[in-house]
């Protein structure tokens, strides 16, 4: 069965000449100044935004893409001002492209202007790990989407969102289920459950990230006091975010690659929707829960996994960090990296908490097709049927029994 998958191809617009560069300054200009005019005007409906944009002289591809983004500033968004690096928003009747092996640069892109004949063609420098992509999308293998362009100090940069379609995997119920618990500790926790019990986990360190938050938090504050331009601030925070991007590449994959070892592997991720509607870590813990992109770091293990053929599954997150993951007690979980069953019958004392926390998300899924709601009087284990009928058996527990101990896995 056949899936869709989105994802953002990357370029570079090659050095425009100085016309060519008027012309792109004065486009971003216009479409800054309507955006402001139609987020000022109050407009909400698509109709409404049209009559505040049609007279400012841009593209018809802009202005069809300002009616559908404005309104959801504040429907969907709740935006109450505008930042003023708005990237200019395009159709993707803007998606012309040329392609022309015997160039230096292969493909360029008609860059729409207002009126009748004023386009003209710009060389781009592609992403070289994107290549592949491009090409389908040239050949109408994927289709395109929304379009933004950016400026930058010394660049223009140009997004496009595509959409193509891959094969989904079928699942024949006897998939091994690998638990990620995403965090600022340890960045990404992977844990496969094996007959239920934890096998192989892997840590990714998140200290290289938290430091640089840190470090950009700390930076940028120091250039606002000192009332430093704009485009070193703006430069600086570009530099951290590639910085973060780059980390948030290599987890993803090392997340996707690490699940790919076991047979039948299904990914399993918490729904992070609960969080942000349902949670309330205090205002402390909540900016800091906001300020690292957990979403975009799971979009990225989604995205890596689709592309590889492993199902990706999400399940509520509620106490998956303070829940036993061998007899489901509430326990307690006394600094970041420990966590403490306080059930006196369980043989679990002390366990690595981010482990503890993935092997829950990963017990949490139902092999059926239905997310599993937390409910502390039931039992979150998989239904796969591997119990039914079968006799008790009893299993007398060792003082030495072997855990995943803070020693073992300090990273």
């Amino acid at each position: 069965m056949a899936g869709e998958v989105t994802k953002t191809l990357e370029a570079t617009l090659a050095p425009p000449t100085e016309g060519k560069a008027v012309r792109l300054r004065r486009l971003l200009s216009t479409y800054r100044e309507a955006l402001h005019d139609a987020f000022d005007s109050g407009a909400d409906t698509m109709n409404g935004v049209s009559d505040v944009v049609t007279p400012f002289d841009l593209p018809y591809q802009a202005k069809a893409a300002l009616c559908s983004y404005v309104p959801k500033l504040r429907k969907t968004y709740n935006a109450s001002e505008l930042d003023d690096e708005h990237p200019i928003r395009l159709t993707n009747q803007a998606a012309k492209f040329d392609r022309d092996e015997s160039r230096h640069h292969e493909i360029c892109w008609n860059v729409p202007l207002p009126g009748y004949g004023t386009n003209f063609w710009i060389p781009l420098r592609i992403n070289p790990e994107q290549e592949s992509l491009w090409h389908d999308l040239l050949n109408e293998g994927a289709k395109a989407g929304q379009i933004r362009l950016q400026q930058n100090r010394s660049s223009w940069v140009l997004h496009i969102t595509v959409t193509y379609s891959v094969e989904e995997p079928e699942m024949d119920g006897d998939e091994t289920y690998i638990g990620f618990d995403i965090g600022e500790s340890t960045l990404i926790t992977g844990c496969a459950l094996k007959r239920n019990t934890p096998t192989k986990p892997m840590l990714e360190s998140g200290s290289r990230a938290r430091a640089l938050r840190k470090e950009m938090f700390t930076t940028l504050r120091r250039l606002q006091e000192r009332d430093a331009a704009e485009w070193r601030i703006g430069e600086r925070f570009n530099h951290y975010q590639n910085a973060l991007t780059d980390i948030v590449e290599k987890a993803s994959r090392k997340a996707v690659e690490y699940a790919r070892q076991f047979d039948d592997p299904v990914i399993v991720m918490e729904d992070l929707s609960f969080i942000r509607e349902n949670l309330d870590y205090g205002e402390y813990m909540n900016r800091r829960l906001h300020a690292w992109a957990f979403a975009r770091l799971q979009g990225r293990v989604e995205d890596k996994a689709t592309e590889a053929g492993v199902p990706v599954e999400y399940v509520n997150p509620r106490y998956t960090s303070q829940t036993c993951h061998e007899c489901g007690h509430i326990g307690s979980r006394n600094s970041q990296a420990e966590f403490e069953c306080t059930n006196d019958d369980c043989h679990v004392t002390e366990f690595q908490a981010d482990i503890n926390a993935a092997a829950n998300i990963a017990s949490r899924v139902d092999p059926w097709g239905e997310s599993v709601p937390w409910e502390p009087e039931r039992d979150d284990s998989p239904r796969n049927g591997s119990a039914c009928d079968s006799a008790t058996v009893y299993r007398e527990t060792s003082e030495k029994y072997s855990q995943m101990t803070l020693a073992a896995y300090s990273g």
